[in-house]
Parts: C-alpha cells; sequence; structure tokens
C-alpha cells in the first residue's frame, strides 16, 4: 500500500470515528459552538504565521494557529472559529486554484490542519488564510514528484535542537537557500526552565514546562522568532520529534526524574496535543490521549523514500542507568528495543518492497557505535542506539541482507556534526558497509561551538568509521541525484548575537552502489 493510500485509509478511519462520537472530545470541545459570523479580532490573529508539510505528489498539509495573544493562551473566545484557506500559482494570489473553509477548533488552540489535495506533482504554490477581515501572510509550498517519476534532483536541509535562548541565525541563512524541503529530526523546543547566563541573549521565561498551557505557550514564544518563521513560509517541512519535546531523555512512559508514571503520561499526553497543534501533520497523526502516531513515509517519485521515525515514544529504557558508560549486560538484551517491535517490523517492510534509489531514515539518535574513551577503556553514549546493541545490530544486518538500495540515515540530537560509515560490524572495519550516517548539528543550542573539542579529537582515531566531526552550529543541506548524494555541512561563526556569516565546513558524497561516504 502506497503511503497516499494508506494515509487516506487511517483519515477514512478516523472520519467514521470522528462522526460516530469516538473522537467528539479531541476534535470537537464538548459544548463548543462554531462561530458563525464574521470574527473579529483586536490585532491579527496569525501571529504564529503559516507553514506547510508531508508533501505527496498531489497535495500538502497546510497550518496555521489563530492567536493574536500568544504568549497568554492565544487570547481566543472559547468557540471554533471558522477559516478560509486558498491555495495559487503565483506569489500574488491572483490565480487561485484550491481555496475552502476549515474549523480552528478551540479545544486544539484554534490550530488549522488543512490536507489539501488535487495538486500537480513537483511543483511550486502559494496559500494564505483568512479570519474574518485578517490575512495571514503568503506561504510557500512545494508538492512531491509523482509517484514512479524518475526524478532528477532532490534538494533539502536538515536539522534539529534549536534552543530558543541562543539566536536562530542559522534559519535566516537556510531561508535563501534553494530547496524543495526542510527536514527537522527534534528538540523543536525545550521544556526547561531559564538559565541565567550573560552568554544567551534570551531566555525561556517561565519555570519547566508541564502543563498543556504550558506547552503551548512555549510554542508560541518559538514560534515568535521572525527567522523561524521565515522558513516555515518558504518550504515544507517533515518533522518528528525527540525528547526536550516532552522531557529530556524520556524513553517511552519513563521519565528523566522520579514522576510517577501516570502524572509523567499526563505530561506526555499535554506535550503530544502542543506538538500537533504547533506544526503541520495530518489529522493521522492527532493524538488519543498520549499516544501519538508520528512514523511514517514519504517518497519523492524513484528516486528518493524517507522513513521518518520515532524512536520515543516506543522504546525500552536506557541500560546501564543511561549517560556515557562503559559497556553493561544490559546493552546485549535481545528484548531492548529503540523503535517497539510494530515500527521495527512496519520500516523493515517499507524498506524490503521499496524500489526507490535512496532510502533514507530520518531519525533522531546517533546510529554509529562510537567509543567515547581514548585507551583501552570502552564507553558509550547509552541514550544513542549504542545502548540498543541487538536492535540496532539487526537492522544493519537486515540493510546487508537484503541488499536494501542506498541505505542514509539522518540524525540529530547531539550538538555537533558527524559522517560515519555504517558497519554490520563496527569493532571489524573490515565488516561489510551497508549505510552511511550523517548527523547534523544543533540549530541554536549549546552556543557558539568550535570547530574541534580537545576531548573528542582524543578518541576520534580509535573510531575509524567516523569520518568527520565539527561542534559548530548549522544545518546540513543535500543534493541528492540518481548518481550521488551529497551533504553540505553549512555552519555559523555565533548564535550569541546577530549576523553570524554561514560558510561551508565540509562536503561529502555517497555514490549509488557504494555505501560510505568520502569527501567531494
Amino acid at each position: 500500500m502506497t503511503f497516499a493510500n494508506r494515509n487516506r485509509d487511517l483519515l477514512e478511519r478516523r472520519r467514521f470515528l470522528i462522526q460516530s462520537g469516538a473522537f467528539l472530545g479531541l476534535t470537537f470541545a464538548a459544548g463548543s459552538t462554531l462561530s458563525c459570523a464574521s470574527p473579529k479580532f483586536g490585532t491579527n490573529p496569525f501571529t504564529l504565521g503559516v507553514a506547510s508539510g508531508d508533501p505527496l505528489p498531489d497535495g500538502v498539509v497546510l497550518w496555521t494557529r489563530l492567536a493574536p495573544k500568544p504568549s497568554e493562551g492565544g487570547g481566543m473566545p472559547p468557540e471554533d472559529v471558522e477559516v478560509r484557506w486558498q491555495v495559487a500559482s503565483d506569489d500574488k494570489m491572483a490565480n487561485i486554484v484550491q481555496q475552502g473553509k476549515a474549523t480552528a477548533p478551540a479545544n486544539l488552540a484554534h490550530a488549522v490542519h488543512v490536507e489539501v489535495d488535487g495538486l500537480e506533482p513537483g511543483r511550486w504554490y502559494f496559500y494564505r488564510f483568512i479570519a474574518g477581515s485578517e490575512e495571514s501572510p503568503i506561504g510557500r509550498t512545494r508538492t512531491a514528484a509523482a509517484a514512479n517519476h524518475d526524478l532528477d534532483r532532490l534538494s533539502f536541509a536538515f536539522a534539529s535542537c534549536q534552543h530558543y535562548e541562543y539566536l536562530y541565525t542559522s534559519f535566516q541563512h537556510m531561508a535563501d537557500e534553494d530547496l524543495d524541503l526542510v527536514i527537522h529530526l527534534g528538540d523543536y523546543i525545550y521544556e526547561g526552565g531559564p538559565r541565567p547566563d550573560p552568554s544567551r541573549p534570551r531566555d525561556h521565561g517561565t519555570p519547566q514546562i508541564v502543563s498543556l498551557s504550558d506547552y503551548r505557550n512555549r510554542y508560541a514564544l518559538y514560534r515568535s522568532d521572525p527567522l523561524l518563521r521565515e522558513v516555515h513560509a518558504r518550504f515544507p517541512w517533515v518533522v518528528t520529534w525527540d525528547d526536550h519535546e516532552v522531557d529530556n531523555n524520556y524513553a517511552n512512559d519513563i521519565p528523566e526524574d522520579d514522576q510517577p508514571r501516570e502524572a509523567f503520561l499526563e505530561r506526555r499526553a499535554n506535550a503530544y496535543q502542543a506538538y500537533y497543534e504547533h506544526l503541520p501533520l495530518r489529522r493521522t497523526s492527532l493524538p488519543t490521549g498520549s499516544k501519538m502516531l508520528l512514523y511514517r513515509r514519504l517518497a519523492y517519485g524513484n528516486l528518493a523514500e524517507f522513513s521518518v521515525l520515532d524512536t520515543r515514544q516506543y522504546r525500552t529504557d536506557q541500560p546501564c542507568d543511561d549517560g556515557t558508560k562503559p559497556p553493561c549486560p544490559a546493552m546485549l538484551d535481545p528484548n531492548a528495543t529503540m523503535m517497539g517491535p510494530e515500527q521495527e517490523q512496519w520500516l523493515v517492510d517499507g524498506l524490503n518492497r521499496s524500489t526507490a534509489c535512496w532510502n533514507v531514515l530520518a531519525q533522531q539518535v546517533m546510529m554509529a557505535k562510537v567509543d567515547r574513551m581514548p585507551g583501552p577503556d570502552v564507553a558509550h553514549p547509552m541514550d544513542q542506539w549504542a545502548g540498543y546493541e541487538v536492535a540496532r545490530n539487526r537492522l544493519l544486518a537486515y540493510l546487508g541482507e537484503r541488499r536494501i538500495a542506498n541505505p542514509v540515515v539522518l540524525t540529530g540530537d547531539i550538538h555537533s556534526n558527524w559522517v560515519a560509515d555504517l558497519h554490520v560490524d563496527f569493532s571489524n572495519p573490515k565488516s561489510l558497509k551497508v549505510g552511511t550516517e550523517f548527523v547534523a548539528t544543533s540549530i541554536s543550542s549549546s552556543g557558539d561551538g568550535s570547530d574541534t573539542v580537545p576531548t573528542v579529537a582524543a578518541y576520534l582515531p580509535e573510531n575509524p568509521h567516523v569520518k568527520f566531526f565539527n561542534s559548530q552550529r548549522g544545518y546540513v543541506r543535500c543534493v541528492v541525484t540518481p548518481d550521488q548524494w551529497r551533504s553540505d555541512y553549512r555552519v555559523v561563526e555565533y548564535v550569541t548575537k546577530p549576523g553570524s556569516p554561514i560558510a561551508t565546513r565540509a562536503s561529502f558524497v555517497v555514490e549509488n552502489g557504494r555505501p560510505g561516504a568520502v569527501p567531494a
């Protein structure tokens, strides 16, 4: 079944449930009413901008949220509001090709998710929303290439970890790139409170977030940044989460601290709902309590297929009490899982059926095994795939045994740039090489950064599969053709003050049929 058909089947099931009342509490708040009169606002309600995402060949998701007072819960009355939307072929919105009406539900923070279809594949469109007499900014989006189309080029950027307390200069430069889409791999927000530090030009202003209103206000704070809003408005996004959208290093229903399970699941439900409310996701991702379906698959013709993973919601607890530790028996637990059995089966089934030239895993934590202790001692980060040895080895062996075409893993999380070859046995550099991993640094998290880190430089020689490391801020720009994958590591000099220039620190290529990266 194709992604589009799977999406539509799930959507029809959800529509049935909504019509039968099963999802009444999530989709239309009990007792809420739809405002039929033209709404009036004291100020423009489109303060959080517009966004698009999850492009298909015939359509895309359009998003906005009505929030005239974004830092005060939105400032909207407790009624659902009707919003008009328009899609045009030109940036002046003169040639309207699709339009309609949508509901901004009060119980979903007046967020709007419009799933437009009937568009042409592989082309740019422009869109806007209208509420009463107020108009949103005009956004730009692009549909995916047609199924089975021999696409000759795809350009995208991937990024993660955008701590608000530092500046989003990287997004300023990303907005000027020639891209078809943006992939965000998690830590869209951070859940913590302010940390007074003179190097940080701004702060969160509130304590650690727990309630639904807390999470909504934190997203509104992040979306108040004009550079983030600009990149959302210029390109469609494909998003997945990591840990800080909920709680640092959480694993399934296990929080970082000693919070009771029931209380943590309530917090997780609040975090998942706010995540859905603020990002361009399809209704198949509408959360039900503390559960939310986020893993999914998108394709760009025959050129690339993206399996977007969720390595937080279903994983078992980190072994060895988390942290970077020497190996312990729990690392080899055959029941330990990063993705959960259902998602893992979904992934390998999709990879087995794929006819794409490049098979991309868009996910959160580093897959390559890196010994982070110089000398004879060994230590691995337990929150990464290294802590789930059996599950990782099973996946890498599958890639080799089934000869999956050109596996490429995209990773975020660790606020540094890496390039690594993926082997079936990392202890043997001559073992079968099955894929390539590109790790993007943070947009802003951890401050200005540096080109090298002495502690990392000390252990890199003991990890010959690692081809590159850098600890500056930025993102990775990728250009994909049938013959070659190219990743350019774009870095800024500083994020503690505005105006940093950007440069390409390094570039690596992977040739079709030859796993492993080489300098461009």
